[in-house]
């Protein structure tokens, strides 16, 4: 949960040990910081850029919820007895998640796509108001 929902800024890493979560961390609230200071968010590359560590996150969201148990506990929590099984909760919130995940990735596939559209004029004279 911690890596779907926070992700973007590495907290998952800080809650695991890795190394360099720092920086994770530090990159990402700047991307945030850079995005926010943009007349029109959507023409910062920042915001684009953002999208990554977003994404990334959720995918080691779904990694870690349909990794099993015990390999789990081997690399994060050695030592520790599990009194029972996860059962069915990691698996309805690895599917959760790639819903999420799956609809902010085409998002930002779509602003893309526009934008760089709009850049070049493809979409000059579209007028979709018209009847």
């Amino acid at each position: 949960m911690l890596s779907a929902l926070f992700g973007v800024i590495g907290a998952h890493w800080w809650f695991l040990g890795r190394k360099r979560a720092w920086l994770l961390t530090l990159i990402s609230i700047g991307l945030m910081v850079a995005s926010s200071f943009a007349t029109v968010w959507w023409e910062n590359p920042a915001f684009f850029l953002l999208l990554i560590p977003m994404v990334a996150g959720f995918i080691e969201a779904i990694v870690f919820c349909l990794m099993s148990d015990e390999r789990f506990d081997a690399r994060y929590n050695p030592g520790l007895v599990r009194p029972a099984p996860s059962g069915w909760g990691p698996v309805l919130v690895a599917g959760f998640t790639l819903l999420i995940g799956t609809i902010i990735l085409m998002f930002g596939i779509a602003m893309i796509v526009l934008y760089v559209w709009t850049e070049l004029g493809w979409l000059d004279g579209l007028d979709l108001t018209a009847n």
